[in-house]
């Protein structure tokens, strides 16, 4: 029997690594249930499972005992992140008590990231905030079309650039993610549209995080990646990626995978993915790209697979439909 979730507990807490001024730092990360995102009860994301930590009665009481239970567990971390699964600065999400308590709780913190929809992000709204904030932006592509019709954004690339100038333009700083390979898109074209989304992002973001396609639970994406239709970008797609933006951009170029070297996340040929993975984690503080130099004879392989989605037209998984084998729910299956 599955267990009931409680509206008064978080969905995860944990501690890693991130930067403060350039600074390898301890990092608390904190996901709170809440009412969900606004967007995602309108049909949401094609690839976002997210709405899955959401519950539909979560009382500002709730909230206030979420908090208690992430003081409980901060040990005097320098960087808390926060996330909702949706908008901090959405009030149906996190009511402004909230915000302000929580705001308050962690003011001696040198850095305080959290996610907002670009619509939430305004001037009055961020002049109220710390300057310790960090504010993640959702761009994903900066092509209109992929976010209209790839992604199902709900919003324009425009949107964010506008509400990352808000921040920037506050003293705030700004992390946007980008999506590489939303579903439709060819491992060669989706590697170009995250490229030209990084020039496009690199006027308003200090840092970019590119995000490869992780195939979540009971998305649109999914049923297209059960269907052999889609494949989630290869490592070296990445990595080849981050080699072309280093240098090109004055934004810190940062990938931490979710689902990586699994058929639902980012991956090669299973045996390189661990040791490919570990240097773009190393490249996401040192920027060195010397740290993405790993060999594997499979590269040869994600030469022969781009050549042939240009060739055939598609970006179905090929390897599957050249095998016939969708027998997914493997061992594999994250």
């Amino acid at each position: 029997m599955k267990e009931k979730r409680s509206p008064s507990q978080l969905e995860a807490c944990w501690k890693e690594k991130d930067l403060i001024s350039g600074r390898v730092s301890d990092a608390m990360v904190m996901i709170m249930r809440t009412n969900g995102c606004c967007w995602a009860k309108t049909g949401g994301c094609t690839m976002c499972g997210y709405r899955q930590a959401s519950l539909s009665r979560v009382t500002e009481d709730d909230l206030n005992r979420q908090v208690d239970e992430a003081l409980s567990k901060y040990n005097e971390e320098g960087f808390v992140k926060i996330y909702t699964s949706g908008s901090f600065l959405d009030e149906n999400e996190i009511p402004l008590s909230i915000r302000e308590r929580i705001l308050k709780e962690f003011s001696g913190c040198e850095r305080i990231l959290f996610e907002s929809r670009p619509e939430f992000v305004k001037e009055e709204t961020i002049a109220a905030l710390p300057k310790t904030i960090t504010i993640a932006l959702g761009l994903e592509s900066s092509d209109p079309d992929v976010l209209a019709t790839s992604i199902s954004k709900g919003f324009t690339p425009d949107d964010s650039r506008n509400a990352g100038m808000i921040i920037k333009g506050a003293g705030l700083t700004v992390r946007t993610y980008l999506l590489l390979k939303p579903p439709f898109l060819t491992e060669s074209v989706a590697m170009e549209d995250t490229i030209r989304s990084a020039l496009f992002a690199d006027e308003f973001s200090d840092e970019i995080s590119i995000n490869p396609l992780n195939v979540q639970r009971g998305t649109y994406a999914e049923r297209l990646w059960r269907a052999g239709e889609l494949r989630p970008p290869w490592v070296w797609s990445l990595t080849e990626v981050l080699r072309k933006l280093s240098g090109a951009v004055n934004a810190r170029l940062m990938s931490s995978p979710s689902g990586g070297g699994t058929m639902r996340g980012v991956h090669n040929c299973g045996k390189c993915d661990r040791n490919v993975l570990e240097g773009i984690e190393k490249f996401s503080f040192s920027q060195d790209v010397k740290d993405l130099d790993v060999k594997c004879d499979c590269i040869k392989d994600w030469q022969t697979y781009l050549g042939l989605e240009r060739i055939l037209g598609t970006a179905a998984d090929l390897d599957r439909r050249f095998d016939n084998d969708l027998a997914l729910g493997s061992a594999k299956d994250g």
